[in-house]
């Protein structure tokens, strides 16, 4: 600012920017330089493009009222020596704004705004302002998420539509949680409060988009990680996760600490750690195991709960074929087949379930439940109240037999039985 004999014009001439300047004290993590910075670029931009260059021109902002003003220093020459018409004054119209001035002194004065540049060029300086700040909140949004990529979040939920689910963060910021990072049983209401990873952050349309998600493995191993204190203390090291998102999941856990059995730790007693994250993910089935370098034993793990009899390995070829005895055959494989599907994510390998029947090796069992999609639920449970709960213990009763045990119809009982043949008649 002016001080001494360098004196601004009498004439207030400034412009109330507090419309724009109401969007930057919204946006409370952009710092004031940087702030102050942008307004002032903006406005050296209208000065350039109407005087072809700012260096003899000051923007002063003022910070509280949101006001903007512009001063123009010249240096005073003496009359007729005058050179260069941005930076020099002559005396004689000098002594017109301020008749003690001298020659050689720097003349301040304030520009009047509107008559300089228009009411046009102006408005159009106040939108460039606006786009700039959007640009910072942008910039900010993007890079405070881009540091939270897989870490929890949590936040309202504000918009309910048919393929997402839009959600507010406390201060504001819009997430979006994707039908494909829901849960299938997962069900929002306006206004209710949710939780998920940050899985990435991306730009549509020049806006910042933050992609939120229920089904990542890394969802499943924050929690594990808010619940156990010795995954979070770093004593307990979530080795891998493999989900099959509100189904079932597998963690391979391992312990830096020999005092600690990491099983333990993360299942708590009687539960009591693994039952809020079982709740969080919609009664998703959490099987915790030792994480081991020994194929064999981590194979056997995986297919928990079903106890292995014994196991071929093809480490090459990366195949294992496993033979259980044929009450486990179903458990091995699990409900749709989830069981043996996410054993083979985690282990790597391609395993082959065989029912072990006294030496006697024939092709593995299928559960029934996984025929829920050709026969009605309430036949098959039928079947599973006289203990028919996999497709050959079906096959293995004479249709008289199924008929006197059950309430089923014949026909029903014809039809189940060629839906079943036909199941193994493909394999």
């Amino acid at each position: 600012m002016p001080v001494g004999n360098k004196r601004p014009g009498k004439h207030m001439a400034s412009i109330n920017l507090i419309d724009s300047f109401q969007e930057f004290k919204d946006a409370e993590n952009i710092d004031r330089p940087t702030l102050m910075k942008v307004m002032e670029d903006v406005f050296k931009t209208l000065i350039r493009k109407k005087y072809g260059s700012d260096e003899c021109f000051d923007v002063i902002v003022n910070d509280q009222k949101g006001d903007l003003e512009i001063f123009r220093r010249r240096t005073i020459v003496d009359n007729d020596d005058l050179y260069n018409t941005l930076t020099e004054i002559e005396y004689k119209d000098a002594i017109k704004i301020e008749p003690d001035y001298q020659v050689g002194e720097e003349l301040y004065e304030e520009i009047d705004i509107q008559k300089e540049f228009g009411r046009r060029a102006i408005l159009a300086g106040k939108q460039t302002l606006a786009a700039r700040i959007n640009d910072l909140k942008k910039n900010i949004l993007i890079k405070k998420y881009e540091d939270r990529v897989g870490e929890i979040v949590s936040g309202e939920v504000y918009q309910v539509w048919k393929k997402e689910v839009l959600i507010l963060d406390e201060e504001g910021n819009e997430m979006l949680l994707p039908k494909s990072e829901q849960i299938p049983s997962d069900y929002f209401k306006k206004g209710e409060n949710v939780r998920g990873v940050v899985k990435k952050v991306e730009l549509k349309n020049s806006q910042a988009v933050i992609i939120v998600s229920r089904t990542s493995p890394a969802f499943l191993e924050k929690l594990l990680e808010i619940e156990v204190p010795e995954i979070f203390d770093g004593l307990i090291v979530v080795k891998k996760i493999v989900r099959d998102p509100g189904e079932r999941a597998k963690v391979a856990v391992e312990s830096y600490d020999d005092r600690i059995d990491p099983v333990g730790a993360c299942v708590g007693m009687k539960g009591s750690r693994i039952h809020g994250i079982v709740r969080e993910l919609k009664n998703e089935n959490i099987d915790v195991i030792n994480w081991t370098t020994n194929t064999q034993l981590l194979i056997q793990r995986s297919l928990t709960p079903a106890k292995i009899t014994s196991i071929d390995l093809d480490i090459e070829n990366k195949h294992a074929n496993v033979y259980l005895k044929p009450d486990q055959v179903s458990l091995a494989i699990g409900r749709r087949g989830v069981n043996i599907k996410l054993a083979c994510e985690l282990t790597g390998f391609e395993i082959d379930v065989f029912r072990d029947n006294e030496g006697e090796v024939e092709q593995f069992d299928i559960d029934m439940d996984e025929f829920t999609d050709e026969i009605e639920a309430w036949v098959i449970e039928e079947l599973k109240r006289v203990g028919c709960d996999t497709a050959r213990s079906v096959l293995d009763l004479t249709p008289e037999e199924l008929e006197r045990r059950t309430d089923l119809e014949k026909e029903t009982i014809e039809e189940v039985r060629r839906i079943l043949k036909e199941e193994f008649e493909k394999e």
